[in-house]
């Protein structure tokens, strides 16, 4: 049975700027720390990967693993599935960028947003049965990487951007 699991983060910059850093797949092993090779083998009519190929360090070991990414929703959804996997039969998930809520920053009522809220939604299998709490720990782990880092290098962009 597949695990899902979802976790929000907070991010100081624009939905579409977590969007841009999100679909750089080929710069995840600059700042996603398990990743260690990225190759897109697909791409769409605007150059962005379709399906990628990851190699990443998870139980102790490598593994590698392919998804297919949609752009249905861009850029306020990412989303992807699994087409073909070692360890996992299933690694679904999406990012969701919702900006936050804007709020009055000046008496002539101009408005300027706060950042953006990032929801990340996994569902995972493994194809080798493992105890239910290794599992949710493992995910847990990964999702709070995940956000974390993508925060760390799209406020690291946001900062040295004009």
């Amino acid at each position: 049975m597949a695990e899902q699991a979802t976790k929000v983060i907070v991010i100081d910059a624009r939905p579409e700027a977590c969007f841009d850093v999100a679909i750089e797949f080929e710069r995840y092993p600059e700042w996603a720390g398990d990743i260690k090779a990225v190759t897109v083998e697909e791409r769409d009519a605007l150059g962005r990967g379709v399906l990628v190929r990851f190699r990443t360090a998870a139980f102790g070991r490598s593994t590698s693993y392919a998804l297919r990414y949609s752009y249905d929703e861009a850029p306020t959804v990412l989303s992807w599935v699994e087409v073909e996997g070692d360890i996992t039969s299933k690694l679904d998930g999406a990012y969701v960028f919702a900006p936050l809520a804007s709020s009055d920053s000046s008496s002539s009522g101009s408005a300027s947003s706060d950042g953006t809220e990032v929801t990340y939604h996994l569902e995972a299998e493994l194809k080798v049965p493992i105890p239910g709490f290794v599992k949710r720990r493992a995910q847990s782990r990964i999702m709070h990487a995940a956000l974390r880092q993508l925060k760390d290098r799209v406020e690291a962009a946001a900062s040295w951007q004009p």
